[in-house]
């Protein structure tokens, strides 16, 4: 199966070799975040909270772009720095999602690119309009 990839010119350009999301069948795939502000290209200033509520905002301009929301989410992963983050970090990750809640995995690692305190990752179920859409036939 094809895929499609999507970069977002709102938010800062991958660093590496990779898409911001990419489109599989009825999934979309959104690439780990790090809680930068795309304005100024640096890390929210206010520790774990401001850094997981930049990544939300990273994630809803991406989703808006590609017709989704977060009620389109269908699991997350997140990465910690420090596991001692993680009541803050699932705060903020509470007042961004409603019930049913996505699946979600959290890992400690023992560090994140760029310094980072909290990496997330997103699998999104599009919706029918989106899944319905024909891929681009190869040129």
């Amino acid at each position: 199966m094809s895929r499609m990839a999507h970069n977002s010119t709102h938010l800062i350009a991958p660093a590496g070799p990779y898409s911001h999301a990419v489109r599989s069948g009825e999934h979309i795939f959104i690439a780990g975040q790090i809680g930068r502000d795309p304005a100024t290209g640096q890390f929210a200033d206010g520790g774990i909270s401001a850094q997981t509520a930049c990544i939300f905002c990273n994630f809803r301009t991406l989703l808006t772009e590609l017709g989704c929301s977060l009620d389109d989410v269908q699991s997350v992963t997140v990465y910690l720095a420090r596991m001692a983050d993680f009541t803050e970090m699932n705060r903020v990750y509470a007042e961004n999602f409603r019930a049913p809640f996505p699946t979600r995995t959290t890992v400690g690692v023992h560090e994140l690119p760029l310094g980072a305190l909290i990496v997330m990752e997103m699998v999104v179920r599009a919706p029918a309009d989106i899944r319905a859409a024909a891929y681009p036939r190869p040129q």
